[in-house]
């Protein structure tokens, strides 16, 4: 699998689906990141694999993420769980020699391997062998035995696969839902998304609730989040941005932004042009 990160000085920004880390230049130094598409038996629920790794850390490093509105399986020697949809930053500390083996669902894509609506998830960690009990202990042991990752990642596609997920066309009308809010930058408020999708606010609000595990209104201040921390990059002026993105006023994108980031607009700017 190819590092999908850019390596260039001048390439700093992440690549939009990878949208989210925080200084992700800064960590190429750390560790590598790579991911893999699935397989047909599953894409229609997996949006990819991930996998970070890193050797011979001489001093811990910590990755900050502004999370996505998506779920994830996450086997690592420190932990082996389900994320349901994060809703603040949250991090991860590399020491010494590693690796995290990821899956990220596609929006609204983990609702058929879960036996009621997404939203119980959201905020929460729950470990694999808690949810599938011992065929998820199994799958997380050897996930861990496993130094090949290519054969790692099959090993998890064939435990997915063996759930025998059934396809979902409200699910994936959510992630078609969900990909326009992220491409599309004019989508600012719930009930133009309503519009667009052809439902009443309510309806949106517990489809998401239900297949994503949060409401739209998250979903689009989150994924305007994301554009910020890109077009702040690119030295736009916060007011200006504010409005880009639908803001009232910038002191609000101002608030949104250092909540989910955990420092101010200004503050990451300075941080990503640092040499």
């Amino acid at each position: 699998m190819a590092a999908i990160l850019p390596r260039s000085p001048e390439a700093r920004l992440v690549e939009t689906r990878q949208r989210g880390w925080v200084n992700p230049y800064a960590g190429l130094a750390a560790f590598d990141f790579a991911r893999q598409t699935p397989s047909s038996d599953i894409s229609a629920y997996v949006d990819h694999f991930w996998v970070v790794t890193w050797t011979g850390l001489a001093e811990p490093y910590e990755q900050r993420i502004v999370s996505h509105p998506t779920v994830n399986m996450t086997i690592t020697r420190d932990f082996h769980r389900i994320a349901g949809v994060i809703k603040g930053g949250f991090s991860y500390t590399m020491r010494g020699d590693g690796r995290v083996l990821g899956v990220r669902f596609r929006p609204g894509g983990f609702r058929p391997f879960l036996d009621g609506p997404v939203s119980q998830l959201t905020g929460r960690f729950v470990e694999i062998g808690e949810m599938y009990g011992p065929a998820g202990a199994a799958l997380v042991e050897d996930v861990l035995a496993e130094r090949d990752t290519a054969a790692a990642i099959a090993l998890i596609e064939t435990f997915l696969s063996s759930l025998k997920p059934v396809r979902d066309p409200v699910a994936e009308e959510v992630a078609a839902l969900v990909g326009m809010v992220e491409s599309d930058v004019s989508v600012t408020r719930v009930d133009e998304l309503a519009t667009r999708s052809g439902r009443s606010v309510r309806s949106l609000q517990r489809l998401f609730r239900d297949y994503v595990g949060i409401g739209p209104k998250w979903v689009i201040r989150r994924f305007r989040l994301h554009e910020a921390a890109e077009r702040i990059n690119d030295g736009l002026d916060l007011a200006t941005l504010a409005v880009e993105l639908g803001y009232t006023d910038q002191a609000h994108l101002t608030r949104d932004f250092t909540a989910a980031v955990g420092m101010p607009p200004a503050a990451y700017a300075r941080l990503i042009n640092r040499p």
